[in-house]
């Protein structure tokens, strides 16, 4: 990458960053997986949009390896606004700031997250879209693992929930010029993501360019909607020191109630052990996958069933045999898994679960269950949220449970519970 690329995307985003923002917002986990349209919703020519959110955490985590519990809090500011800008022409600008206690040794309590700074330009027939700057953009329809998600690794500055929605909204987006065409039925995406820092920094306000631009990367996407019941999306990724992979994903609707998906890559890259044991890394090629369906009914009751696999992922190893390293190099794992978004074990199953108006019209309840198939090691998390005009109030519990030397049998925390208030503005 020559000195005048990284400046020209430096500049788009400091541009982004310094102009008054659009009125679309990035694409959620909940949108209609059968769109094949842009991942930007837009909005009214000419309106301005602004979100704007206040959050507070108290909660108690219980340790797994310390007889004492620790009392957790979080505060948060969560900001949104996107407009337009000339004809033609929009942008938007979302950020977030944490203030986390504990935080681990070394990282600081007070954490803030640019996850997207950009401009857009669309054509007057709407089938032309370039954008610059930093973009969070999330590909595949599964709940907790997306193997076509290809920006998703080193993207997560901080960890605030368990919710895997959650997490895909408040990660970093990545410095990227994409080019999009749209057309009935289908649509072509071009996105070049440059390297723009060599090391993640962890400091406060840093931009953190170093986790989510430390090497050149070109994404292609082709998406197709081959009737109103089915749709699909092709990939072809490469990146710096590595050869292509590919991948592709399926959205069936089997019913009025019930809807499939899938989601597939194929790759050539070391296992995900690599650099955490004494044993010597592989490179290989391998596939990872998500598929499921989700069943929802009259009473608003949603029921998903996933299976995931991950082909770079060690299948039941033994962190106690010679050459591992032991706990320590399994939480060192785990916590690279969590960073690049991976799926930590082999094979794992997920059932995730959303029921509206829980006994009281606006109580929401959330909770899912991941199941490590190679261990057999669990970990559940559940969210009750009450709704008011202007404010909610929610309780989150996670549990995690296993024998000494599974996935989730040793992490730190083996159940934590917080109470979080939301006021919107």
């Amino acid at each position: 990458m020559t000195i005048v690329s990284r400046s020209f995307f430096l500049s788009a985003l400091t541009l982004a960053m310094m102009q008054p923002l659009p009125s679309w917002s990035a694409t959620g986990a909940e949108v209609d997986a059968l769109n094949l349209e842009s991942d930007m919703s837009v909005a009214t020519e000419g309106t301005r949009d602004t979100k704007l959110f206040v959050e507070g955490a108290i909660g108690n985590a219980s340790q797994r390896y310390k007889s004492s519990s620790v009392d957790t809090s979080r505060a948060s500011i969560d900001f949104t606004h996107s407009a337009r800008l000339a004809h033609g022409w929009r942008g938007l600008l979302s950020d977030r700031f944490d203030q986390i206690h504990p935080r681990d040794a070394g990282l600081d309590e007070s954490v803030n997250s640019l996850r997207e700074a950009y401009v857009s330009w669309q054509s007057d027939d709407g089938g032309l879209i370039a954008e610059a700057g930093r973009i969070n953009l999330r590909y595949g329809p599964s709940y907790g693992y997306n193997p076509t998600d290809f920006f998703r690794d080193g993207s997560l500055r901080v960890v605030t929930t368990a919710d895997p929605f959650a997490l895909r909204e408040n990660r970093l987006g990545t410095a990227m010029l994409r080019v999009q065409s749209i057309w009935t039925g289908g649509s072509l995406s071009v996105a070049f993501a440059p390297k723009l820092a060599d090391q993640p920094n962890q400091d406060t306000w840093s931009l953190d360019l170093g986790s989510t631009n430390n090497r050149d990367r070109v994404l292609v996407a082709l998406g197709s909607q081959f009737s109103q019941r089915v749709s699909s999306q092709f990939f072809l990724y490469k990146q710096d020191g590595l050869s292509s992979a590919l991948g592709a994903n399926l959205t069936a609707l089997l019913s009025d109630a019930a809807v499939a998906h899938l989601e597939w890559s194929r790759g050539r890259e070391s296992d995900l052990l690599s650099g955490f044991t004494a044993l010597p890394g592989s490179t290989s090629t391998r596939n990872r996958f998500a598929g499921g369906a989700t069943y929802t009914t009259l009473s608003k009751l949603s029921l998903t069933a996933e299976y995931q696999y991950n082909g770079f992922a060690p299948d039941k190893p033994d962190w106690s045999a010679p050459g591992m390293g032991g706990v320590l190099a399994q939480q060192a794992y785990l916590g690279k898994s969590l960073r690049l978004q991976e799926l930590a074990s082999r094979q794992a199953y997920l059932v995730y679960v959303t029921q509206k108006g829980l006994l009281l019209k606006d109580l929401d309840l959330t909770a899912y269950l991941r199941v490590n198939v190679g261990d057999s090691s669990r970990l559940a998390w559940l969210e009750l949220r009450h709704h008011w005009s202007k404010f909610d109030l929610t309780f989150q519990l996670q549990q995690s449970a296993g024998r000494t030397g599974s996935d989730f049998g040793d992490l730190p925390d083996r159940r934590t519970m917080q109470v979080l208030g939301t006021y919107f503005f």
